[in-house]
């Protein structure tokens, strides 16, 4: 497939958020910063096959929308994306991209997508954005959700919306959430009924330092392990992200491996100088659910989850090989 070429790259930005959170209000504010004599363009995804958002958004000479419906373009085949983005820059010829995806949406999925050589002269990525309903964060299950969390870890820049709205309760579980994901380098902003100004969000994607591996005891076990460069991302893998001095380790493990529950919990309690484990696991007492930071060792029972799955951010660099050795040894249903 041919794409547009462009003598310049198209500065694109992403506008993420979970369901409500206000998105597509702060799109409005920020398209009304359009210049006289500029086109801007908007390719939205929404999850359903009827499209309401694009109704909201400027219809007049200047804007080009375009609505992608049925699915998550994040996560489903890329081919219609593809198409549909590259139709609207050849169509339009845009000055200013912005990318709204569903609320139920992996933008980090989607930032890879568009990243990759073939667009890198097209689209000049900027910061990706993530907007949080600030009047809603003190509602811990709302707050915790995975499609939550995945997005926020995704984001260069949070904007925290409704912020009016926001009770002494919210204030509170904002400062939780900055602190928890102070490792991701972040830059956090506040938006009454959706004002923002561009020039806060018009900056260069930063992008993640991160090493997606097989198990480090598959790595040992290879006899290029230093040499080994290939990503991958079938289960089970490890990865390690860098951020302003923060690693974070994580391993996705299949749902299928049960581990026992006492002596895993044994060993996330042994574990030091750390800023932060969360974790969800199958095991022997159930699904259980790990929120682990200095002041506090939470856990609880939980619903079925799609991996077993564990996060740890330190401060510093360090060897992993004997965390995930015992780890490993805790699995019940090894082969």
């Amino acid at each position: 497939m041919k794409l547009v070429s462009a003598n310049n790259a198209i500065p694109t930005h992403i506008i993420s958020g979970f369901l409500g959170a206000g998105k597509t209000t702060v799109l409005q504010h920020l398209l009304s910063q359009k210049p006289e004599g500029e086109t801007w363009a908007i390719l939205m995804n929404e999850f359903g096959q009827i499209g309401v958002d694009q109704q909201l958004l400027p219809q007049d000479q200047g804007y080009a929308v375009k609505e992608l419906l049925g699915g998550c373009l994040c996560c489903s085949s890329q081919l219609p994306m593809q198409i549909a983005l590259s139709r609207l820059l050849a169509e339009s010829k845009p000055t200013r991209l912005f990318i709204e995806p569903t609320g139920l949406g992996h933008p980090a999925q989607l930032l890879e997508q568009l990243t990759e050589p073939h667009w890198q002269q097209t689209l000049a990525m900027r910061a990706l954005v993530t907007v949080v309903d600030g009047s809603r964060l003190h509602d811990h299950d709302w707050v915790k959700h995975n499609l939550y969390a995945d997005q926020l870890k995704a984001a260069q820049i949070v904007v925290v919306s409704h912020q009016d709205q926001m009770t002494f309760a919210d204030d509170q579980a904002l400062d939780e959430l900055k602190q928890e994901y102070q490792a991701y380098a972040q830059r956090w902003l506040s938006s009454a009924h959706g004002q923002l100004d561009l020039a806060e969000i018009d900056l260069p994607y930063v992008g993640t330092q991160r090493k997606v591996q097989p198990l480090l005891k598959l790595q040992r076990a290879s006899s290029n392990t230093t040499e080994q460069k290939v990503e991958i991302k079938q289960l089970p893998y490890h990865y390690v992200e860098t951020a302003q001095g923060y690693s974070v380790a994580g391993w996705k493990l299949p749902k299928s491996w049960q581990f026992d529950f006492f002596p895993l919990l044994d060993l996330l309690c042994h574990q030091k100088d750390w800023l932060r484990i969360k974790a969800i696991f199958n095991t022997n007492q159930g699904w259980m659910y790990f929120n682990f930071n200095p002041a506090q060792f939470n856990y609880k029972s939980g619903d079925e989850g799609i991996d077993n799955r564990i996060e740890v951010i330190v401060p510093d660099e360090r060897d992993w090989q004997s965390f995930e050795q015992q780890l490993l040894a805790l699995q019940l249903n090894a082969k």
